[in-house]
Order: structure tokens, then C-alpha cells, then sequence
């Protein structure tokens, strides 16, 4: 539980920053990194894509993910 934590944290916090926002909070972030960990799995899965390399690894995985979410909701947001 904590291992998710911390990688949906730092996923979030990275997504937030490379789509040119502040991130949308602590909180907010850490959700977007773990169900962005979820959307990247799945994503990568159906690709059949892993990156590997345990802790990175799953950060890459969150991260695109979590940058998907973002844009979609940024995208929700402006419609």
C-alpha cells in the first residue's frame, strides 16, 4: 500500500509538471499517480509492453498513465 503511495505520488507530481500545471494537490495527485498506474498497466499490457526495473519501472507505467488522466481531464474541464 504504501509502495502505491509513493509511486502515484511521484507519477502524479510528474504528470502535473510536464502538462504545464501545478498539479492539482498532494491528494489529487497521488489519485491521478495510482489510477494512472492502473490505466498505464492495462494500457502497456494490451500493448504488450513492460518496462521492468521495479520501483522505475512502475513510475514510467503510472506516469503515462497519469498523463493520459490529466489530459482528459483537462480536456473535460475546457468543454
Amino acid at each position: 500500500m504504501l509502495y502505491s503511495i509513493i509511486v502515484g505520488l511521484i507519477a502524479g507530481w510528474l504528470a502535473g509538471q510536464v502538462m504545464r500545471g501545478g498539479g492539482y494537490g498532494v491528494i489529487v495527485d497521488i489519485i491521478l499517480g495510482i489510477l494512472g498506474g492502473i490505466l498505464g498497466g492495462w494500457l502497456f499490457g494490451t500493448l504488450g509492453i513492460w518496462p521492468g526495473g521495479g520501483m522505475i519501472g512502475s513510475i514510467i507505467v503510472s506516469f503515462v498513465g497519469a498523463v493520459i488522466l490529466v489530459a482528459i481531464s483537462r480536456a473535460l474541464k475546457r468543454a
